[in-house]
C-alpha cells in the first residue's frame, strides 16, 4: 500500500500546479458552443435543493467543466475521489475550483461513501457528482449504486453528456476523451429523474436502465447537433 511520504508530497506539489495549467489550457482554447438542457439546472438551482450529477467517466473533462460552472454559479457540488494517496492530486484541484470533497470509492468503501453523501446531501445541501460506471467499468453500464442514493436522499438524478468536434480516445477501460485544441464542444443536461421511496432495491432496475439510456442518448444528441 502506498503511502504520502516526502518525496510523494513534493512530486505532487509539482504535478498538481501543472495538470491546472494543462486543464485551464485545454478549457480556454476548446468552444462550448452550445449547452442544451440548463432550464433543468436552473429550476433546480432556484429551489436550492440538492441533486444528483450523473456522467460517463469517459466524459470527465469538459463535464467537470460544467460542474466548475455551476460552483462559481454558488452551487454546493461535491466530488467522490478516492482515499488512496492517488487522490491526492484530483481532491487538491476540486478544492482549487471551490468543490466539496468526498474520500471514499465505490469498490473499496462504498458504504462508507454512501453514508458521508447521504449526509453531505441531506444535512449539508451538497450535489455529489457521480461518474455512473466508474470507477472500473464496465464502461456506460449505469451504477445502482446512484439510484439508491436518490431515492434514500430524494434528491433527483440529473444526467449529463458532452461530445467534441475533434478528440483523442485513451486507451483506458472507459475510452477518456480528451478534446483537442480549438474544438467545438457541445453540452446537453437531461431532464432530472426522481426515485420514489417504498420501491425495494430489487425493482429499481427500470429506473438505473432509463438513466443509462438516458446518457447514451444525451451523448448523440451532442454529436449530432455539432453535425449541424
Amino acid at each position: 500500500m502506498r503511502t504520502m511520504n516526502r518525496k510523494r508530497r513534493i512530486q505532487y506539489a509539482l504535478i498538481t500546479p501543472i495538470l491546472k495549467l494543462i486543464l485551464f489550457v485545454l478549457w480556454r482554447s476548446c468552444r462550448v458552443v452550445q449547452i442544451i438542457g440548463t432550464e433543468h439546472i436552473d429550476k433546480i438551482a432556484k429551489s436550492k435543493k440538492p441533486f444528483i450529477p450523473c456522467y460517463w467517466h469517459q466524459q470527465h473533462l469538459f463535464c467537470t467543466w460544467y460542474m466548475k460552472k455551476l460552483i462559481k454559479r454558488g452551487l454546493k457540488i461535491g466530488f467522490l475521489i478516492s482515499p488512496s494517496v492517488d487522490g491526492e492530486i484530483p481532491a487538491k484541484l476540486a478544492r482549487a475550483w471551490g468543490g466539496e470533497i468526498i474520500r471514499g470509492s465505490t469498490t473499496r468503501t462504498g458504504a462508507q461513501a454512501m453514508r458521508d453523501m447521504y449526509t453531505l446531501v441531506v444535512k449539508q445541501g451538497i450535489s455529489p457528482v457521480s461518474t455512473s460506471d466508474g470507477p472500473q467499468g464496465p464502461i456506460h453500464t449505469f451504477k445502482m449504486g446512484d439510484v439508491l442514493l436518490a431515492q434514500f436522499t430524494q434528491a433527483p438524478l440529473i444526467p449529463l453528456a458532452y461530445a467534441a468536434e475533434k478528440a483523442w480516445m485513451l486507451g483506458s477501460w472507459d475510452k477518456f476523451l480528451i478534446p483537442k485544441p480549438f474544438s467545438r464542444i457541445v453540452i446537453v443536461i437531461g431532464e432530472p429523474v426522481y426515485v420514489a421511496k417504498g420501491i425495494v432495491a430489487e425493482d429499481l432496475e427500470p429506473v438505473r436502465l432509463q438513466m443509462e439510456n438516458s446518457l447514451k442518448q444525451l451523448t448523440k444528441t451532442a454529436q449530432a447537433t455539432l453535425k449541424h
